[in-house]
């Protein structure tokens, strides 16, 4: 399971004296802490590692938005330290799928629900997701999606 995986690796980092890592790990292990205490109310929860990888995949979100604002504010260092922190949190994201294979996907599901202009857009991207939604980045599979419809 990805969560003990991320255990193993804090221990890892804590024998070995690397803090940014260890920090990065840290805060990896309480978001995901939140979010079983979230969830602790809800009538249906997910597998871990279906929650590990949504968690993650939030956290690398907000670390590219950053990095993004860090740079266009002249804060060069700030935005270092965030892509290390996005590394780790990639370390841990199951493999994520090239654009050739996200059009492929898209063209099969396309197909599949007879999907032919943008009012099927919704349709699609519910589709995609719960197929590959672990292997996407949303956000770029919707313009993709946008485009194959348009």
């Amino acid at each position: 399971m990805i969560r003990d995986s991320i255990k193993a690796a804090q221990i890892a980092a804590m024998k070995a004296g690397d803090k940014p890592r260890l920090g990065a790990l840290r805060l990896m292990l309480a978001k995901l802490k939140d979010r079983d205490i979230e969830l602790r109310t809800a009538a249906q929860v997910p597998d871990d590692d279906t929650l590990v990888v949504e968690v993650l995949q939030k956290m690398a979100k907000q670390r590219r938005e950053s990095i993004q604002l860090f740079e266009e504010g002249g804060r060069a260092e700030r935005a270092a330290e965030e892509r290390a922190e996005l590394a780790v949190i990639e370390e841990f994201l199951p493999a994520q799928m090239g654009e050739d294979e996200t059009m492929a996907a898209i063209a099969a599901i396309k197909a599949e629900t007879g999907a032919a202009s943008l009012k099927d857009m919704g349709k699609v991207m519910a589709e995609l997701k719960a197929r590959h939604g672990s292997q996407l980045d949303m956000s770029k599979a919707s313009g993709l999606v946008k485009a194959a419809l348009a």
